[in-house]
């Protein structure tokens, strides 16, 4: 049984565990594109491009980094949560706080990656466009979601 989550904006120093979450995440969901990318390059590319761009929160549980959001004005870069913390909440309140910041946020997300797809459509998010996967760098079709506050107001 995990303990207490709790969200905090990360620093430099998170961003190997931020990497962490990110790879065992990506893993589980896409295992046919794992290996990709070595551990080394991961750490780097949160550190040198994520850091450098985005507002980067994390999911703590005892400790222990089990979510990660990096954002920026209207857009979602990246937002993992580690395979066995998955269905607690965890995502739904690292979205929360990207919500928070901006009134309209995007994002791409692969086609076949049916879970991250039912999260995005049960937080709000809508599909404005599909892709055959040329642009982007593992060649899989992807799509574009977008959600805005005013749509979600009462």
């Amino acid at each position: 049984m995990a303990g207490k989550t709790s969200l905090r904006k990360l620093e430099q120093a998170d961003m190997p565990a931020a990497a962490t979450v990110h790879r065992a995440s990506f893993n589980e969901r896409l295992p046919t594109l794992a290996g990709l990318h070595t551990s080394e390059e991961d750490v780097g590319f949160w550190r040198a491009v994520v850091f450098k761009d985005c507002q980067i929160w994390g999911a703590e549980e005892d400790g222990r980094l089990v979510g990660v959001i990096a954002f920026l004005e209207d857009w979602i870069d990246q937002l993992y949560v580690l395979p066995e913390a998955q269905g607690r909440g965890i995502g739904t309140r690292l979205l929360e706080v990207a919500k928070a910041a901006y009134p309209s946020l995007s994002l791409w997300t692969f086609q076949r990656n049916a879970a991250a797809r039912r999260f995005y459509e049960k937080h709000g998010f809508l599909v404005v466009d599909e892709s055959d996967g040329a642009g982007n760098e593992e060649k899989e079709p992807d799509v574009l979601y977008k959600w805005e506050a005013r749509l979600h107001r009462l």
